[in-house]
């Protein structure tokens, strides 16, 4: 059974195990729509609600992982975790090792890191290469490289605004497009690491290069390989597939599909790199001492880890697919109205309900409906693929609403059909 994403309260839970009872459900709550409105509005933890105080709106995320959006809930497992380490002091350094060891246990690698988010991992694996290539120290970089070997090969296709990560310890990017870039790159001797973006490989025309040949190429000219699988979990057997072909680190996030802790993420792969990426890690003084891991997020992210094994890829999708259905039944009959779904292939590989509409039929644009649902109370955050075919290419045309379902609260699907019945037939 998948476990609600969000909700703490034991008082919740105890109703929601008793709506179990009564129903073969996939998630609590999602055949009653009216209680499980009612029970999300009780579920409220004790202590002061702080985003009341601030004047911080709350929203139902009908988009998906989005950083700014907040990313994913965690479920009450994690949440659990996370406050109990909250509790008690330990040596840090010691947290770190043995909460990798029992990650890299569970997920069939050499070694593991929690770090702070994909990024940080990101910047991690490159000074970890860094020193492996230059035999430097890790307060060595970035000031006290010149003349060091420093180039970070990537497709041209790959590139992203996350190349930032890799430049703090001193690195460059070396762009190639074709094969034979590829192995000149490599060739000249001043290649640290490769970087390939795993997103890239679902259907982009001008990435040349997939992932078995870029990793066999670069480890004939012995050159570590970093993936970025940042977004790319489901499916689960992710988290070991890509290690198990021979990339040498590979990074996640930690508060998208996993629903650990946001600012948390892995850091993956061989133990000779792990063990160079924790030199430049808090809490010691390389350039991740600012990308400082709690207690509460390790801590959070193993108990995550343990919960994205105790499910499996068919529940959680049959989960999304039935929360496509509810809002499906909402608005099917509205005249130009043709629904879909689409399942990314690589990155967020959840169902999307594609709604497609004429808007000259409704009187509206899909950005005039994206911004009145946003308007609305609860607010409604619609997927940024919504009136944006490209935009990684989710929507098809314009007049396309994109609904990200999986990061919803049990009830929400029915809140967020009813929206939009409202927003395309111009009625409450």
């Amino acid at each position: 059974m998948l476990e609600d994403a969000c909700t703490p309260s034991p008082s919740r839970r105890r109703v929601l195990k008793g709506l179990t009872a009564a129903a073969a459900l996939v998630y609590p709550g999602a055949a009653i729509p009216a209680l499980a409105e009612k029970t999300v509005a009780a579920s409220a933890p004790a202590g002061e609600d702080y985003y009341e105080k601030l004047g911080v709106e709350r929203i139902i995320n009908a988009a998906g992982t989005y950083t700014y959006l907040t990313a994913a809930c965690m479920p009450p497992s994690v949440i659990a975790a996370v406050e109990r380490a909250a509790h008690h002091p330990v040596r840090l350094r010691e947290l770190q090792e043995k909460a990798g060891a029992y990650i890299a246990q569970r997920l069939h690698c050499e070694a593991a890191m929690v770090t702070s988010g994909a990024s940080g991992a990101i910047s991690l694996a490159t000074a970890a290469c860094m020193q492996h290539a230059n035999n430097i120290g890790p307060l060595d970089m970035p000031q006290n490289i010149a003349g060091a070997r420093n180039q970070v090969v990537v497709q041209k296709a790959h590139r992203y605004g996350y190349d930032h990560a890799m430049y703090l310890s001193g690195a460059r990017v070396t762009e190639v497009v074709t094969m034979e870039d590829y192995k000149r790159a490599l060739g000249e001797g001043n290649a640290v690491m490769t970087n390939f973006f795993n997103a890239a490989e679902d259907g982009d025309a001008d990435a040349q290069i997939g992932r078995e040949e870029w990793l066999r190429v670069a480890h004939d000219h012995n050159v570590p390989c970093h993936m970025d699988a940042a977004a790319d979990m489901p499916p689960i057997s992710n988290l070991w597939k890509y290690t198990g072909m021979g990339y040498d680190l590979v990074s996640f996030s930690g508060g998208k599909g996993m629903r650990g802790p946001q600012n948390a993420g892995l850091l993956l792969g061989k133990k000779e790199f792990l063990t160079l990426a924790q030199q430049s890690n808090n809490p010691d003084d390389g350039i991740g001492r600012g990308m400082k891991v709690a207690k509460e997020q390790i801590v959070g992210m193993v108990a995550a880890v343990d919960w994205v094994l105790s499910h499996s890829d068919d529940n959680m999708q049959e989960d999304y697919n039935e929360r496509v259905a509810r809002i499906v039944a909402q608005v099917r009959d509205i005249p130009s109205v043709a629904t879909s779904v689409k399942v990314p292939g690589i990155s967020n590989h959840v169902p999307h309900l594609l709604i497609h509409f004429d808007p000259a039929r409704v009187g509206k644009s899909t950005q005039q409906i994206v911004d009145e649902l946003r308007a609305g109370k609860p607010s409604i955050e619609l997927n940024p693929g919504s009136g944006h075919p490209e935009r990684k290419g989710i929507a098809p045309d314009v007049n396309t609403i994109v609904v990200g379902v999986w990061m919803m609260q049990p009830g929400e699907d029915e809140i967020v059909g009813r929206r939009l019945r409202a927003a395309l037939t111009g009625k409450a």
